[in-house]
C-alpha cells in the first residue's frame, strides 16, 4: 500500500447544461499539470443538482459516462463523480468511480434529500461498495449521505478495517457549510480514515447558493487540504499510507466497534 495522491475539483456549474459542463471540466483537468492518482469531481458535476430528470437524465452510455471513461484513460487515474441517470424509466443520482480501463464501479445514493424532494424524485440505492485503487479501500457516497453516520461507518472485520478513504461529491449549499466542514471532520475521525468532500461553488437554477469549502480530512480529524471558499479550486492532497498504519496500531479501537446490522 502506496501513499494515494487524490485531486478535488471545485468549481461552478453550469445549470442543467451538460454538455457545456463537460467541456468547462475537460479544460479545467487538462490544466493539471502532475500525475494524480483520483480525480473527484461534485454531485451531479454535469447538470448541477436537478430535480428535472426529464431533460437532465442521461443513459449509462451518455455523453457523461464517455465524458469519464475519456478522462480516465488519458490522465490513468480513477475518476470519481455523480450523475443523474434514466435506467428503464427509473432515475438514479449515480455515483461512477471509472478506472483508466473503462471499467467502472456504481453506486447508487442512499439516503434522497426530501428538502428538495429527491426521494419523490429519484430511487434510492441499497448497498454500498467498497473501491480497491492502488491498494487503498475506498467507500464512495453522496452529499446527504454525510448526515448519516451508520451508513459511512467503517467495520473491523478479519483483523482489517472495511476502508481507508471516504469519498463525498456533493452539492452542499453555503448555508449549512459549518454542517458540511463539521461532518467531514467526524466521520474521518469516529472512522480511523482520511475523508475527502467535494462540493460546488456559485448559484444553482433555484437559487440556491454553494460556498465550495472542499476539504481533505486526515483520520485524527485534521484538514490536510481545502478549496478556498466561494471560488474555482483545484488541489491535491497525498494520502500518507504509513501514517494511516501507525495510527491505527497505535490507536487501534476496531476492535471495540459495536456491531450491527441495517435494515433497508
Amino acid at each position: 500500500m502506496d501513499d494515494l495522491k487524490i485531486t478535488l475539483v471545485q468549481s461552478d456549474v453550469f445549470w442543467e447544461d451538460s454538455l457545456k459542463n463537460l467541456s468547462s471540466y475537460k479544460k479545467t483537468i487538462n490544466d493539471i499539470q502532475d500525475h494524480t492518482d483520483v480525480i473527484i469531481l461534485p454531485e451531479m458535476f454535469n447538470t448541477g443538482f436537478s430535480m428535472h430528470p426529464d431533460h437532465c437524465a442521461e443513459t449509462m452510455e451518455g455523453p457523461a459516462m464517455q465524458f469519464l471513461t475519456d478522462i480516465a484513460a488519458e490522465r490513468n487515474c480513477m475518476v470519481i463523480g455523480s450523475i443523474l441517470i434514466d435506467e428503464n424509466g427509473y432515475y438514479y443520482n449515480r455515483l461512477i468511480s471509472m478506472y483508466p480501463d473503462g471499467s467502472f464501479q456504481r453506486y447508487d445514493k442512499r439516503h434522497l434529500f426530501i428538502l428538495s424532494h429527491e426521494n419523490e424524485i429519484m430511487s434510492a440505492g441499497t448497498a454500498r461498495i467498497i473501491i480497491k485503487w492502488n491498494g487503498w479501500k475506498i467507500l464512495p457516497l453522496i452529499c446527504y449521505d454525510l448526515r448519516f453516520p451508520v451508513w459511512s461507518k467503517n467495520t473491523w472485520q478479519n483483523g482489517e478495517y472495511e476502508y481507508d478513504l471516504l469519498v463525498y461529491p456533493s452539492n452542499w449549499p453555503a448555508s449549512r457549510s459549518y454542517v458540511f466542514r463539521s461532518l467531514l471532520v467526524a466521520r474521518a475521525i469516529e472512522n480511523i480514515a482520511y475523508a475527502a468532500g467535494v462540493n460546488r461553488i456559485g448559484k444553482d437554477g433555484e437559487g440556491t447558493l454553494y460556498a465550495g469549502e472542499s476539504m481533505v480530512i486526515d483520520p485524527k480529524g485534521r484538514i490536510q487540504a481545502n478549496g478556498e471558499t466561494g471560488k474555482n479550486a483545484v488541489f491535491s492532497a497525498v494520502l500518507s499510507a504509513s501514517a494511516l498504519m501507525d495510527f491505527r496500531k497505535s490507536f487501534n479501537i476496531g476492535p471495540g466497534w459495536d456491531h450491527f446490522s441495517i435494515e433497508i
